[in-house]
This record gives structure tokens, C-alpha cells and sequence, in this order.
């Protein structure tokens, strides 16, 4: 079991990380010193400078470290970098492995990209949804079509062609089938407080 790290601990830590940060500070202002005064001098004197060969006269099996320092100048940097990648075949060959050459986009589907309802923020909800007033749909479309060919095969009902037009119902028609018509069923409830 590890004891808990005292006041004082605490405080060394904090100074030496302040010391470190200051020491970080420092550093980075000389180095951006050295940067603006090597700004102002062309390539070749600052490569004569820094003691350093042309970076594209350099050939495989050289040293290209020495431009990886923090003391060269990004544009000389890449340039040898650049010289690099030119000298060496392998480097520059890209064997496919790299997980980001692939597009993930295809999945198993061949090269098409895969079709998923999923919708952000919203989810499969809504392709649910659809698909149930979907069949809804079909359903009563199907329920007006029994029906209209119920209504063709009974007799009693006229239907019309081009020039002729069903004759509206009379009203005594139509309390006859309100009179059939069940009445619906209302709930009903009791307390046992209730004396009715």
C-alpha cells in the first residue's frame, strides 16, 4: 500500500516542474533568436552556419539526422527530407498496409459504399416508422379494394356508367343501418363507497 505523498513532496515537485518550464522558456527564446537571425541569411549561408552539406547533394547511406535538429530551419528540414524519400525506392513505395488505405466506407459490399438507415441523432426509428405507415397503407388500400368489390358483385346496388348517377340514399335507408349498427360498450365503474 502506497503512502499518501506529504505537503512538503508536493511542493519539491511543484518548484522542479516551475524550474523545468522556466528552463523550457528559456530555450525556446533562444531558439527563436537563432531563427530570425538565420531568416535573414540565404540557404547556403545558413547551411555554412550550421556546418551541414547541401541537403540535395546528399545520396543514399548519408546522414540525415543532422537536419532533423531543432536548430535547422523548416524549409531546410524538408528539403532534405524530400532528398530522402527520393533516395531511397523503399521508402517511397507504398506497400498497402497503412490502415488509413483503406476506405471504410465499403465494408463486405464490394465497392459501394454501405446503405444504412441509421441516422444520426435520430436512429432506425425513423425507417421503422416508415415502414409500418408503409404497410398501414397498403393494408387499407387493400381493405377500399375488398370492399369496392363487394359492393360490385351485390345486386342491389346500381352502379353507374358514363351517363348514369347513383341516386343518393333516402333517409329511411340510412336510419335503418344506424339501427343496426351496434351501439358501443361503455365503461363502467363502481366504488365501494357507492350505495347505488
Amino acid at each position: 500500500m502506497s503512502r499518501p505523498i506529504s505537503t512538503w513532496s508536493r511542493r519539491r515537485a511543484a518548484v522542479a516542474a516551475e524550474a523545468k518550464a522556466e528552463e523550457l522558456a528559456a530555450e525556446q527564446a533562444v531558439m527563436e533568436q537563432e531563427q530570425a537571425a538565420l531568416c535573414e541569411k540565404t540557404d547556403e549561408e545558413i547551411l555554412e552556419a550550421l556546418g551541414l552539406p547541401d541537403p540535395d547533394s546528399l545520396v543514399q547511406g548519408d546522414d540525415f539526422k543532422v537536419f532533423l535538429t531543432k536548430a535547422v530551419p523548416a524549409h531546410l528540414r524538408k528539403r532534405a527530407l524530400r532528398t530522402l524519400w527520393r533516395s531511397n525506392p523503399v521508402l517511397a513505395c507504398v506497400d498497402g498496409l497503412n490502415d488509413y488505405d483503406d476506405d471504410y466506407l465499403t465494408g463486405s459490399f464490394g465497392q459501394d459504399p454501405i446503405k444504412t438507415t441509421y441516422q444520426v441523432g435520430k436512429g432506425m426509428l425513423a425507417h421503422l416508422l416508415e415502414v409500418e405507415r408503409q404497410k398501414e397503407a397498403t393494408t387499407a388500400t387493400a381493405l377500399m379494394e375488398e370492399e369496392a368489390e363487394a359492393l360490385l358483385e351485390d345486386t342491389s346496388v346500381v352502379v353507374p356508367t358514363t351517363t348514369e348517377y347513383v341516386a343518393e340514399p333516402d333517409a329511411e335507408e340510412i336510419q335503418t343501418s344506424e339501427a343496426e349498427m351496434p351501439t358501443p360498450r361503455r365503461m363502467q365503474f363502481q366504488f365501494e363507497g357507492d350505495a347505488a
